[in-house]
């Protein structure tokens, strides 16, 4: 069984065990997460959501919060002599899928 949640912005295909990379949410490594903006679950029965299946949940276990490696941001003009160099790190949470509820 698999499901389609959405959390930052974005939407995730997620299966039972799995370990994902997500924006970063509040809580400490080993707090207990529930998604509830599940839009579709897969598998034997499938049930799509318009636009969220109503009673399902994803439960999740924090593993770690971090920041990814950093991305060199340039700014450049041609002949205008404007040059900008900044870096950036994004900052994540690590999480494990314990369950998927209907």
């Amino acid at each position: 069984m698999y499901a389609i949640i959405e959390t930052g912005g974005k939407q995730i295909k997620v299966e039972a065990g799995q370990s994902i990379y997500i924006e970063k949410l509040d809580g400490a490594a080993g707090d207990v997460v529930t998604f509830d903006k599940v839009l579709f679950v897969g598998g034997d029965d499938v049930k799509v959501g318009s636009p969220l299946v109503a009673g399902a949940t994803v439960t999740a276990k924090v593993e770690k919060q971090g920041r990814a490696k950093k991305l060199t941001v340039f700014k450049y003009k041609a002949k205008k002599n404007y040059r900008k160099k900044q870096g950036h790190r994004q900052p994540y949470t690590k999480v494990t899928v314990d369950a998927i509820n209907l």
